[in-house]
């Protein structure tokens, strides 16, 4: 798994300060009203020590947040905080109104009203396994659970939506899915601009292609590079349901190989490149070597939305833009 950016490891930072002794509180925004700063499910990790990573807000209440939370891993006890943030204090962050939002703020470890290490030892875990599941906090009573998928449906859905919150019952359902990846087949033009915005979309990229002069260090500088054949190179990978796959390379010889094992992967999404011809070819080898018209159905090819793209940029905004359009809309 690729390692998380930090503003995505706060579980791992407040865990690695709490089990250094140096005291770990997670603040965590659970509702917003108007033009909040963050979404709900955003984190802060402040240490005993006054050391903050993450964001709750643009900047306008994390200086009240940490007082909160230095108090809290004194008394031992979690607390809700709600702030309102004025039109003007809005602007200062970049936003153009204000909003209210309200924080949970949880010290880490011994208390009966604290988030256990075991629980946030368990949340980290599964999320370096790349397991969603979700941690569900009932404020009246301080009732936690970890709760994976297929237990709920009420949760379910908020898995599928990437969307923490409030539920009816008064539980608050942070969810922590796996990272998104996007596994790229062929080390092509279009592949440097799509890797550059999968990345900024929030996506670990993965770039297959045996043939080393393609895919070098010096055209993809930074990129994870898999230079397996890619059908080995892709089962090893073991696409799940936040990864989505494209293939590039206009080769059967490299394409057909990856795109039989991704049709039978849990991948949500498999774009391949080629024009309508080429892919009625793909689509009568396919179904030569057995695979049903509902699994050829899984192909998005000609891949991308049709926006009339022709710069290998303009293919990758095309890309991106549908396969986003897979992942929220289904």
């Amino acid at each position: 798994m690729t390692e998380r950016a930090a503003h995505d490891s706060l579980p791992e930072i407040a865990l690695d300060w709490h089990r250094a002794g140096r005291g770990a509180a997670l603040a965590t925004v659970i509702e917003t009203w108007g033009s909040a700063p963050r979404q709900a499910g955003s984190q802060l990790a402040i240490s005993g020590e006054g050391e903050i990573m993450g964001s709750v807000s643009g900047g306008c209440v994390e200086g009240a947040v940490v007082t909160e939370a230095l108090a809290a891993l004194e008394d031992r006890r979690s607390r809700i905080l709600t702030f309102g943030v004025s039109d003007e204090t809005a602007f200062a962050v970049g936003l153009a109104c204000g909003g209210t939002i309200r924080v949970l703020v949880e010290p880490v470890g011994e208390g009966a009203e604290a988030l256990p290490e075991a629980m946030l030892a368990d949340l980290v875990a599964a999320r370096a396994a790349r397991q969603p599941v979700a941690m569900a906090v009932t404020p009246e009573g301080w009732q936690r659970a970890l709760v994976a998928p297929g237990a709920e449906a009420a949760v379910d859905t908020r898995f599928r939506s990437d969307k923490s919150g409030m539920e009816e019952d008064g539980r608050f359902i942070a969810i922590h899915n796996p990272p998104l990846r996007l596994i790229v087949v062929g080390a092509v033009h279009i592949a440097q601009p799509l890797l550059q915005m999968a990345r900024l979309c929030g996506y670990d990229g993965t770039l297959i292609d045996p043939r080393s002069a393609f895919g070098s260090a010096a055209r993809f500088p930074g990129e994870v590079i898999v230079e397996d054949w890619p059908d080995e190179a892709l089962e090893a990978l073991a696409p799940d349901g936040r990864t989505a796959i494209v293939t590039l390379t206009h080769d059967p010889k490299l394409d057909d190989p990856a795109i039989r094992v991704a049709l039978r992967s849990g991948g949500f999404y498999l774009g391949c490149l080629g024009s309508t011809r080429t892919h009625a070819k793909r689509v009568d080898r396919l179904r030569a070597e057995g695979f049903s018209d509902a699994e050829i159905a899984r192909i998005h090819a000609p891949v991308g939305m049709d926006i009339g793209a022709k710069t290998p940029a303009e293919i990758a905004v095309s890309v991106m833009a549908q396969i986003t359009a897979v992942l929220r809309k289904g």
